[in-house]
Parts: C-alpha cells; sequence; structure tokens
C-alpha cells in the first residue's frame, strides 16, 4: 500500500537522522536509540493520518516511550565501556568526552534528560519543549537550569580512570 502512506515514508527518511540523533542524546545507546525510533515510528505510522504536527508528535511519543522504558528497567545493570588495551590518541580525548558527558546524562531525571536532549540538542524553544512534554514554560526554564547545574559538577570531576597517563582537558566555565 506505497500510495497509502500519505507521505510517511518522506517524512521518515528526511527525518530519520534528526530523530537518531535525539534518540541517542536520550538514550546513550546507539542500539538504544535506533529502538526507540523504530518503536515510535510504528506508533505514529498507525496514527499517521490524524497527526498535525509529524516531528513534534514523533519527539513527544520518543520521550514517553523512554521515560517508559527507563521506569520499567531503571534497576537493570549498566555495561560501561572497556579500555582499549592501546589507546587510539587522535580519537581518546573526543571518546573520553562523549563518554563522560553520556555518563552525566545518565544520572539525570528522565524527564530532566528529555528537557535537555530537546532544548540543546533538537534546538527547540522553550515553549514548544512544554508542549511536548505537557509542562509549564517554567518548569522548562527549572528543569533545564538544574539539568545543566549536575551536568556542569559531573563534568568537572574527573574520571575514576584516566586511560594508560592520558591528560584530561581543562574544563572552564565557558560563559554558561
Amino acid at each position: 500500500m506505497a500510495s497509502d502512506d500519505d507521505g510517511f515514508r518522506e517524512f521518515v527518511d528526511a527525518r530519520y537522522p534528526d530523530l537518531l540523533r535525539m534518540a541517542y542524546h536520550l538514550t546513550g545507546s546507539a542500539d538504544e536509540a535506533e529502538d526507540l525510533v523504530q518503536a515510535a515510528l510504528v506508533k505514529v505510522m498507525r496514527r499517521w493520518r490524524r497527526v498535525d504536527e509529524p516531528m513534534a508528535y514523533l519527539r513527544r511519543v520518543m520521550v514517553n516511550q523512554h521515560i517508559s522504558v527507563w521506569r520499567r528497567y531503571r534497576a537493570r545493570e549498566v555495561v560501561t565501556a572497556v579500555l582499549p588495551d592501546r589507546p587510539v590518541r587522535d580519537l581518546a580525548d573526543g571518546v573520553a568526552e562523549r563518554h563522560a558527558l553520556h555518563q552525566a546524562m545518565r544520572t539525570l531525571a528522565p524527564r530532566t534528560r528529555a528537557v535537555i536532549v530537546l532544548r540543546y540538542v533538537a534546538d527547540l524553544p522553550e515553549a514548544e519543549v512544554a508542549e511536548t512534554l505537557g509542562c509549564s514554560v517554567g518548569s522548562v526554564k527549572s528543569r533545564a537550569s538544574r539539568g545543566l547545574a549536575r551536568l556542569r559538577a559531573a563534568l568537572e570531576t574527573p574520571p575514576h580512570v584516566v586511560p594508560h597517563g592520558a591528560a584530561m582537558p581543562a574544563r572552564g566555565n565557558h560563559g554558561a
């Protein structure tokens, strides 16, 4: 029924990278991100003809789905990255910083993480984040402020293990 999809396939083709990026920041895992996007697309596909704002609707479905899964599995064991036998110097700093950020993001409550991802990764205005999450703009502002403060504090603390004597990058207050 390719003619009955009313633009769904074209929408998915055009927006899939954005959806996957947002899901990755919500979950912190490429595999979980793909699963989240696929589950959200299945839900949206069923209601496609009735959806007025597909991106907004998909963002909300993804956030709700992620929070639901997080609640179900929050007590699960978290697998951490294993240090390689020999460090790759040209990629090590970027990998370490991304790993630290994702570990810090995992410490945030799911709705706070959703605010951070929607506001700063998806680059949505506060009003649209509030609408997506079904809360007030003031709640978005306060969650964003507290979430960013927690992330800054977590990222200023050096990680427990420094790979093979690698120097940690200096972190400063970059006008935030």
